[in-house]
C-alpha cells in the first residue's frame, strides 16, 4: 500500500470480495469504502445519479465495527428501498463511535445501472480501520 492516495478499490479474497476506502479523514475513507461497495453491486457506479437523499446512522464498539455496521446499513436500505447510491457524506465520531450520514442515489434501474454482483453483507474478515502513511484506510471483506 505504498504511495496511497484518496480513493477506493476492491480486492480479491478467495470466494468473496474486499472493499477498501482511502482518505485524508475518516469521513473520506468511509465514503470511499462505500463507493467500493456499490461498484460491486452495479456495473458502472458513474451511471448512478445522486437524485434522492437518505439519512443513515450506525454505531458500534470500535472503528472497525463502525465501518462494517455502516456498510451493512447501506446494504439494508439499498435492499429494502430498491435503491443504489453513488455519493456518501458520512460524519464519523471517533469519540461516540457513531457514523451519521447523508447518502445520495436513485431507484435501481437494472437496465441502466446494470447488475453487478449481489452483496449479502459486510463482514469482519480482514476488517481494519487505521492510519497508514498519513491516510486513513477502511476495509473489510463482503460476502457475495
Amino acid at each position: 500500500m505504498e504511495g496511497l492516495s484518496p480513493g477506493w478499490e476492491t480486492f480479491d479474497h478467495v470466494a468473496d470480495i474486499g472493499v477498501r476506502g482511502f482518505g485524508r479523514s475518516l469521513d473520506e475513507a468511509f465514503s470511499n469504502g462505500a463507493k467500493a461497495l456499490f461498484s460491486i453491486i452495479v456495473e458502472n457506479l458513474d451511471l448512478v445519479r445522486a437524485k434522492e437523499e437518505k439519512r443513515i446512522e450506525a454505531s458500534s464498539f470500535d472503528l472497525v465495527g463502525l465501518f462494517v455496521a455502516w456498510l451493512n446499513e447501506l446494504l439494508a436500505i439499498s435492499d429494502l428501498e430498491s435503491m443504489v447510491f453513488s455519493r456518501f457524506e458520512p460524519r464519523v465520531s471517533q469519540r461516540d463511535l457513531v457514523v451519521s450520514s447523508k447518502v445520495f442515489g436513485e431507484p435501481w434501474d437494472k437496465k441502466r445501472h446494470g447488475v453487478g454482483i449481489e452483496v449479502k453483507g459486510a463482514t469482519f474478515s480482514e476488517a481494519r480501520v487505521e492510519k497508514i502513511n498519513g491516510l486513513w484506510v477502511a476495509q473489510c471483506i463482503v460476502d457475495v
